[in-house]
């Protein structure tokens, strides 16, 4: 997430570059070697089902019991959380279920008459099997469940499973766990990592095939989605985690420089950019994230990935920060500015937007307010958007045409296929016309 000289032929803004990334390459390169052990991985699981299942679960992941966690057991893990925890989780799977819902209510059937007796319809079918991954290494991300499981039950998608990967010799997160016993799941496994997905897709968990994988994790997790694509869905083919904020000189140094490193902290290779019309702004905020990367507990994550990929774009007016912006497209934008609104009316490209000094990306990210924190990266809200409710919906459409609809439609039809030579269609309308012109 960068403004490269190839951008720059494209851009009216005048660009001064304030604090440039370190690392002069992509955040998200695929590395030969997770290709090619993740293809090795998902041939053999292919070939040889759930023994080759068990044999990367024991190898990687040192688990060899049960792989599926029972309704009543997954339940009782909110037992084992601090009353704070379990409540916060609480909350926030409602208010995800809240946003999904009213979201749904906007997704509707209808019907409309083209031309007399030519009916056309779009109706929402639901997904029939989802298979959500649920990530829960070092900083396991205990509100995934309630983006990609507890969405997709609001959709109406009758079965839905869950793999999160064994954490401890007892089983996985209790916290993750809940999550997705808020969320609605139907069947819960621990088994992590590719051999997950594996298992979800070719049908090795007691289920047919899942439709679509959800849901984030490591690079091979994201490399094993990408190679899985077309046998089955994806939500998205996700990078390193981005902010971006737009700030003049009524914002606060101390936050923009919080929030950027509040989604720095997930990764090292996650990108955070400040597009600023104040020089002042831009160098405190520079000054700002040195001070509090010192302390911060994740500095050793945080710091590279500022220093490695961080930018600070000094641009003179509004619409230059504007164009800069949807061009970087980020996953993740704030907007801090005197003029708000301006920017929400005009900005175009982004996953999700904070507008105002009292939002914060970390309110998604952690499930409390209720929108979706699966997001495209990497540009990808050029686009697309984020899941949602719609993700699990396929508008469908159909039709319907009436006798006396045949010759508003039929000639037209047989005109357009005689000129591209494809006589089965043309036959399919001069049937029609001929049995009409016969009184049949």
């Amino acid at each position: 997430m960068r403004i490269t000289e190839a951008d720059k032929k494209f851009l009216k803004a005048e660009i001064e570059v304030l604090k440039a990334p370190e690392l002069d390459s992509p955040p998200a390169q695929r590395l030969p070697e997770v290709i090619e052990t993740v293809s090795k991985m998902l041939s053999e699981i292919e070939k040889n089902g759930i023994d080759a299942v068990r044999k990367y679960s024991r190898d990687l992941d040192k688990w060899d019991k049960d792989f599926e966690l029972s309704a009543a057991d997954l339940a009782k893990t909110g037992d084992k959380l601090s009353p704070e925890l379990r409540k916060a989780l609480e909350i926030g799977s409602e208010r995800t279920k809240m946003f999904a819902t009213e979201t749904r209510k906007h997704l509707v059937d209808f019907e409309l008459e083209t031309t007399p007796g030519v009916v056309l319809g779009q109706k929402y079918i639901p997904i029939e099997r989802v298979g959500a991954y649920l990530p829960a290494g070092n900083f396991p991300i205990l509100s995934s469940a309630f983006m990609t499981v507890g969405v997709s039950k609001i959709a109406g998608v009758p079965m839905t499973m869950a793999c999160t990967p064994p954490m401890s010799e007892t089983g996985g997160n209790d916290a993750v766990l809940y999550s997705a016993y808020l969320s609605g799941v139907d069947r819960t496994f621990i088994l992590g990592g590719v051999q997950a997905l594996a298992a979800m897709t070719f049908g090795l968990l007691g289920e047919k095939p899942v439709d679509i994988l959800v849901g984030a994790g490591n690079a091979y997790v994201a490399e094993a989605k990408r190679q899985l694509f077309g046998r089955v869905g994806i939500d998205l083919l996700a990078g390193p985690s981005e902010v971006a904020v737009i700030a003049d000189e009524t914002a606060d140094a101390r936050m923009v420089a919080c929030d950027l490193l509040g989604q720095a902290e997930h990764g090292m290779q996650s990108p955070a950019s400040l597009v600023t019309t104040s020089r002042e702004l831009g160098l405190a905020v520079i000054e700002e994230v040195k001070r509090q990367l010192g302390e911060l507990s994740t500095e050793y994550i945080a710091g590279p990935a500022w220093r490695d990929y961080g930018t600070v774009y000094l641009v003179k007016t509004p619409d230059e920060a504007i164009e800069v912006m949807d061009t970087l497209a980020p996953e993740h934008l704030e907007i801090l500015t005197g003029d708000n609104d301006y920017y929400l009316k005009h900005l175009k490209n982004y996953g999700s937007l904070f507008i105002g000094e009292w939002s914060t990306v970390s309110y998604a990210d952690k499930g409390t307010t209720g929108t979706n924190h699966v997001l495209p990266t990497g540009g990808g809200a050029k686009y697309t958007s984020g899941l949602s409710v719609g993700r699990f919906l396929k508008p469908v459409t159909y039709q319907t045409s009436t006798r006396e609809s045949t010759m508003q439609v039929a000639p037209h039809n047989s005109a357009i296929a005689g000129f591209e030579g494809m006589s089965a269609h043309k036959a399919t309308a001069d049937l029609r016309i001929e049995m009409l012109n016969a009184g049949k």
